[in-house]
């Protein structure tokens, strides 16, 4: 759960999960699989990079039980993700949904900073 004095904006959201930002504690929330995480925003590039670095292929192919999931613990929380390939699938969209928005957002007050005139 969110902390309710935290002052959040959803950065992206799917039927699965989303991110927020919380402009109060400068961090993202991430709910996924009933659960809300919290992470720095370094912890949270660094937790996309693990989420990106899964090799769903070997899973795929692996007829071993051992490779039905992955076990992910991010840096500096106390949560444990067991992914299926379904749930890597789905929180890779979260994940790079939500990278988007944030940098998409830091170029437009890049631009706004600039004085940029958008003609429409």
């Amino acid at each position: 759960m969110i902390c309710p004095l935290a002052n959040v904006e959803e950065v992206f959201k799917t039927e699965v999960g989303a991110v927020y930002q919380c402009s109060r504690k400068n961090c993202y929330w991430l709910e996924f699989q009933d659960t809300t995480t919290s992470f720095s925003v370094s912890d949270f590039l660094l937790f996309k990079k693990r989420i990106d670095s899964i090799d769903i292929e070997n899973m795929l192919c692996d007829s071993s039980r051992s490779s039905d999931f992955e076990i992910v613990m991010p840096f500096r929380t106390e949560r444990c993700f067991l992914l299926s390939v379904e749930d890597i699938l789905n929180l890779r969209e979260i994940l790079d949904g939500a990278k988007f928005m944030i940098e998409f957002n830091g170029q437009m007050k890049s631009f706004l900073r600039r004085g940029a005139v958008f003609a429409f």
